[in-house]
C-alpha cells in the first residue's frame, strides 16, 4: 500500500468523515452496554461556528470519542435552541429591508417567514462541525421548535401552573425596548456608564419657594407622582404636607415622608416615579401614589411626555435639560457614574416597566439543586470553584418571568374568554381550554372562536431548561425506552456565562420531572480570548475564521491547538501558531510512521538485545502515560491528558523509542521488533484518536487492510496493565549517560560514524539494563566499567558516575586543555562575582525572594560546571 509523502488534511478528513457517517459509527441505540451521554448545548438555530462553539464542541468530541472506544454505548445528541429575541431581531430586520413591518403581518404569516429564515440558514452551525469532526448522532438532531419539543414546553408550563407554581402578575418587568420583550434579571448586563447629574428645582404650591431633586433621568418628570423626604431631615420640616408642581406638565404632586430616602444622597429630596423604577413602585404602592407610564414599548415618549410625544427618550434627555435651563429650573448638572443594566441580546439600555407577566416560582424549586451540587456532591462542577458562583445565585434567586413579548417562540398557552385579567384557563390546546372554561363560567355555549390565546411567547431558557429530558421524550412519555436508557446523561460541556441561564435551570428542571439529577459532570471551559486577553468578537476583528483555520492547519491541529492551552474554567490566550503547533504534530506523528512503514523487515534475523529493551522500556513507559491519562480524564483536566499523550508520542516514541529500534542504513529490521512497534503505534493512534480523529484513522487503514469492523473509531482504548516503574527511572539515567556522549561528540568534533570506548566508574551501582542502547545510541564499541579514573581521557559525571572517553589520536590534547582552561577560568570568575552579591547583605535583604533564588542556583550550576572542567583537565594532564 502506497503512502502519500505528505500528510493530505482536507482529502482525509472529506474521506473518513465519509466513511464514519456511510457507516453509521455515530448513531446510537439503547442495547445491554452501558450508556454513555452528551446532549450539547444547542446553539442558536441560525448561527455560525466561532472559536467558543470550537472550542467546547472538539471538548465534547473527545470525551464521546473516547468513551466509545471504552466501550461505551456512547450518544451525542445534536441540536440547535430557536433563540427567540435575537432570531425575531433578525426575522423583524430582514423584512424591514424588504419593506415589510412586523405590526403589518398576523402571528402566522410572521411564522411562515421565520420557519422560512430558519430553514433557510438554520443548521449551517451543525454542518460547521461536522468540518471539525464532531461525531454526533446526527439522526437525533433536535430543535426547540421541533413540533415534539414544543409539546414538551407547552405540557410543562401546564404542569407546573397547576400545581400553583405559576402565576401571572402586574410588575415591575425588566423592558428591552430594542426587541420590544421583557427580560429576566439574569439576561441584564450591568455597566458602570458616565452620566450627567440633573439638579431641578421644583416650584412649592402655594409659594414662590422650590425644593431641588437630583436625577439621572430628567425626562422620567412627566412621570412623577410624587417628591418624598425623610421625615428625620431636618432640613425639610417645612414642607410636610405640602405640595410640590412639576416643571413643564405643571402636575401638582404631594411631598410624601419616608425613610426609604437617603439624607446623603443628591438633595435628600427624591423624585417617585412608579412606574419607571423598581423602588419608586414600591414606595408608590406603600403611600397609594398614582401611577404615570410615560413611555410607548420602543422608549418613545407617549402623550404623557406632551411635545416630546413620539422622540426617543434619550434624544428627550437632551432636549429637555435644554428646556428646563431655559426656563430657569435647571439648578446644575454634575458628572455622575452609574450601573446602567443593558440586554444580553440586543445591547439596549433596560427600561424599568410595569406590565402583566407570568412567572414561575423559584424558591422551592430550588432546594434539590442546591443540595444535589452543593451539599450531595451528586453533580460536580469542573473546576470546583464555581461552586461559589452556584451557591450566589440559587441562594439569592428570585420568581423567574418566563413570558416574552415576541411571536418566535412556544406561545402560552392561556386562553382568554373574558375581559377581566382573571378571565382565563391554562390548556395544552385550545379543545381543552374551552371545556375548562365552559366549566369555570358555567357557560356551556361557549365556543373556541369565544376564546383568545396569550399572544406573548415563553422564554427560550423555559424551553432549553428541558433539554436533556425533551431530547428523549421525556417529559411527553417518561417511560419510553430512549429516556430510561440514556437518562440521567453523563457530562456537560458549555461556559460558565450560562452556568445560571442553563445549567442550574436544566438541574432544577431535571429534579422536578424526573426525579434525579439531569447530569454528573458539567466541565466549564473558560473564554476564548486573544494574545491581548481581548475576548474574541467581530466588532473587535480579533476573531479569526474557524473554517479558515481548519483549511490551513487541518481539523486536528487546530483540535490539539485549541486544547493543548484550554485548561478547565481558565480562559485560553488563543494564537494561531498554537493551530501550527498541532499541525507540526501531525506532520511528525506522519513522518514516524512513514519511516516505520518503510523500513524491510526479516523473518531470519535474531532481534538485537537493544530493541528487546527499548520495547519493554516503551511498553512501561505507555502504561505510564496511560495511568496518568486517565486519571487526568477523571479529573476533567482534558489539556493535560493530551500534553501527556503529546509527549508520549513525540519525546518517548519519536525522538527514544524509534531511535532506538532503527535498524543500520540499509539493514532490515527483525519481525518481532518491527511487530512491536506496529503494536505501540497502534496503541498511539488509539490515545490520539479522540484528539486527533482523522490523522488516526488514516494511518490505522495505511497499518493494515481493515473490515468497518476494524475502524479505529469501533477499536478499543488500550488496557491498562501493572508496569515497571524502576524500568522508567533507570531509563531516565540512561538519557544522561547519552547526552553526555553527544555533547562530548559535538564538542570535540567527533563524527558519529566514528566509534568511541566508554569505561564507567559505577559508584552510584547504578543499572546496566541499557547498556545496550547506549553502546547503540553512542555508536561504542566497547563499554568497560572500571573501579579508577581514567588518565588521558575526556569525561562527564551523571549523579556520582564517572564516564570516560579515551582520546583518540584525532584530539589536539594541548588545545582541548588551552580551551577547559580558559573555560574555568571564565567560570571562576561568573562564581566570584555571583558570590559577592549573595555575601552583599543589603542585596541579599533587599531583593525578592526569586531573585535571591535564581542567584543561587547560578552559583550552584557554576560549582557543579567547575567540578566537571577540573576532572575533565585532570584526565588530559
Amino acid at each position: 500500500m502506497s503512502i502519500p509523502a505528505q500528510f493530505d488534511a482536507k482529502t482525509i478528513e472529506n474521506k473518513w468523515y465519509a466513511y464514519w457517517m456511510k457507516n453509521n459509527y455515530f448513531h446510537s441505540e439503547p442495547d445491554h452496554r452501558t450508556p454513555y451521554t452528551i446532549v450539547i448545548p444547542p446553539p442558536n438555530v441560525t448561527g455560525v461556528l466561532h472559536m467558543g462553539h470550537m472550542l467546547n464542541n472538539t471538548i465534547q468530541d473527545v470525551l464521546i470519542r473516547r468513551a466509545r472506544l471504552k466501550g461505551f454505548n456512547a450518544c451525542w445528541v445534536p441540536g440547535t435552541d430557536h433563540a427567540s429575541i435575537a432570531t425575531e431581531a433578525k426575522v423583524v430586520a430582514k423584512l424591514k429591508s424588504e419593506g415589510i413591518n412586523k405590526a403589518d403581518l398576523t402571528r402566522e404569516e410572521f411564522l411562515k417567514h421565520a420557519y422560512d429564515w430558519t430553514d433557510k440558514y438554520g443548521g449551517t452551525i451543525l454542518d460547521q462541525l461536522k468540518q471539525l469532526g464532531c461525531s454526533c448522532d446526527w439522526d437525533r438532531t433536535k430543535f426547540t421548535m421541533d413540533p415534539d419539543m414544543s409539546a414538551s414546553v407547552i405540557k410543562s408550563f401546564v404542569d407546573l401552573y397547576n400545581k400553583g407554581m405559576i402565576y401571572r402578575g402586574y410588575r415591575m418587568v425588566n423592558w428591552d425596548p430594542e426587541a420590544k420583550t421583557t427580560l429576566s434579571d439574569e439576561e441584564v448586563i450591568y455597566e458602570e456608564q458616565q452620566g450627567k447629574l440633573f439638579f431641578l428645582k421644583y416650584k412649592i404650591e402655594g409659594s414662590e419657594d422650590f425644593l431641588t431633586v437630583a436625577t439621572t433621568r430628567p425626562e422620567t418628570i412627566f412621570g412623577d407622582t410624587a417628591i418624598c423626604i425623610n421625615p428625620n431631615d431636618e432640613r425639610f420640616t417645612h414642607l410636610k404636607g405640602k405640595k410640590a408642581i412639576v416643571p413643564i406638565c405643571g402636575r401638582v404632586i404631594p411631598i410624601i415622608e419616608d425613610e426609604y430616602v437617603d439624607v446623603e444622597f443628591g438633595t435628600g429630596c427624591l423624585k417617585v416615579t412608579p412606574a419607571h423604577d423598581m423602588n419608586d413602585k414600591t414606595l408608590g404602592e406603600k403611600h397609594n401614589l398614582e401611577i404615570v407610564d410615560i413611555f410607548n414599548e420602543d422608549a418613545t415618549l407617549n402623550s404623557f411626555g406632551l411635545h416630546y410625544q413620539g422622540k426617543d427618550r434619550f434624544v428627550v434627555r437632551t432636549e429637555i435639560a435644554q428646556e428646563l435651563e431655559s426656563i430657569g429650573v435647571l439648578a446644575k448638572t454634575e458628572i455622575h457614574l452609574n450601573k446602567v443594566g443593558t440586554s444580553e441580546r440586543t445591547k439596549a439600555v433596560i427600561e424599568p416597566r410595569l406590565s402583566d407577566q407570568w412567572f414561575l416560582k423559584m424558591d422551592d424549586l430550588v432546594k434539590p439543586a442546591i443540595k444535589s451540587v452543593l451539599e450531595d456532591g451528586d453533580i460536580k462542577l469542573h473546576p470546583s470553584r464555581f461552586n461559589n458562583t452556584y451557591a450566589h445565585w440559587l441562594n439569592n434567586i428570585r420568581d423567574w418571568n418566563i413570558s416574552r413579548q415576541l411571536w418566535w417562540g412556544q406561545q402560552i398557552p392561556a386562553y382568554f374568554y373574558g375581559d377581566g385579567k382573571e378571565d382565563f384557563v391554562v390548556a395544552e390546546n385550545i379543545e381543552e381550554a374551552l371545556a375548562l372554561a365552559k366549566e369555570k363560567t358555567s357557560n356551556p355555549s361557549l365556543l373556541t372562536s369565544d376564546l383568545r390565546q396569550d399572544p406573548d411567547a415563553l422564554d427560550t431558557w423555559f424551553s432549553s431548561w428541558l433539554w436533556p429530558m425533551s431530547v428523549f421524550g421525556g417529559i411527553m412519555d417518561p417511560e419510553n425506552e430512549d429516556f430510561k436508557y440514556y437518562y440521567p446523561t453523563n457530562d456537560l460541556v458549555t461556559g460558565p456565562d450560562i452556568l445560571f441561564f442553563w445549567v442550574a435551570r436544566m438541574i432544577i428542571a431535571g429534579y422536578e420531572y424526573a426525579g434525579e439529577k439531569p447530569f454528573t459532570n458539567v466541565y466549564l471551559t473558560g473564554l476564548v480570548r486573544d494574545k491581548q486577553r481581548r475576548k474574541m468578537s467581530k466588532s473587535l476583528g480579533n476573531s479569526p475564521e474557524p473554517l479558515e483555520l481548519i483549511e490551513k492547519f487541518g481539523a486536528d491541529g487546530v483540535r490539539v491547538g485549541l486544547l493543548l492551552s484550554a485548561s478547565a474554567g481558565n480562559d485560553i490566550m488563543f494564537d494561531e501558531e498554537l493551530c501550527n503547533q498541532g499541525k507540526g504534530f501531525s506532520n511528525k506523528i506522519w513522518n514516524a510512521f512513514k519511516l516505520i512503514k518503510g523500513w524491510e523487515v526479516s523473518e531470519t534475523i535474531p532481534q538485537p538485545e537493544s530493541s528487546k529493551v527499548a520495547i519493554e522500556w516503551y511498553e512501561a513507559k505507555l502504561q505510564q502515560a496511560l495511568a496518568e491519562i486517565e486519571d487526568n480524564f477523571e479529573k476533567y483536566r482534558i489539556s493535560d491528558a493530551l500534553m501527556g499523550i503529546y509527549k508520549l508520542v513525540w519525546d518517548d516514541f519519536c525522538s527514544w523509542f524509534l531511535e532506538m529500534i532503527k535498524p543500520a542504513y540499509q539493514q532490515p529490521i527483525d519481525k518481532a521488533t518491527f511487530d512491536k512497534a506496529i503494536e505501540m503505534l497502534e496503541n498511539n493512534m488509539k490515545l490520539l484518536h479522540p484528539f486527533m480523529p482523522f490523522l488516526t484513522e488514516e494511518i490505522w487503514h495505511l497499518i493494515a487492510d481493515r473490515t468497518k469492523e476494524e475502524a479505529l473509531i469501533v477499536s478499543t482504548w488500550p488496557e491498562i496493565k501493572p508496569f515497571n516503574s524502576a524500568l522508567i527511572a533507570d531509563f531516565e539515567n540512561t538519557i544522561e549517560v547519552i547526552s553526555g556522549i553527544r555533547t562530548i561528540r559535538k564538542d570535540k568534533n567527533i563524527p558519529f560514524k566514528d566509534t568511541i570506548e566508554l569505561k564507567v566508574v559505577n559508584n552510584d551501582k547504578a543499572s546496566t539494563y541499557f547498556d545496550a542502547i547506549v553502546i547503540k545510541l553512542g555508536n561504542i564499541t566497547s563499554l568497560e566499567y572500571v573501579s579508577e579514573k581514567v588518565d588521558g581521557a575526556l569525561s562527564f559525571r551523571v549523579k556520582s558516575n564517572e564516564y570516560f572517553i579515551p582520546i583518540t589520536g584525532n584530539i589536539d590534547v594541548a588545545a582541548e586543555i588551552a580551551k577547559l582552561t580558559e573555560e574555568l577560568n571564565y567560570t571562576k570568575g561568573f562564581l566570584k562575582s555571583v558570590q559577592g552579591k549573595l555575601a552583599n547583605e543589603k542585596f541579599v535583604a533587599g531583593a525578592p525572594e526569586k531573585v535571591i533564588e535564581m542567584e543561587r542556583k547560578k552559583e550552584a550550576d557554576a560549582l557543579a560546571k567547575i567540578a566537571t572542567i577540573e576532572q575533565s583537565l585532570a584526565g588530559l594532564k
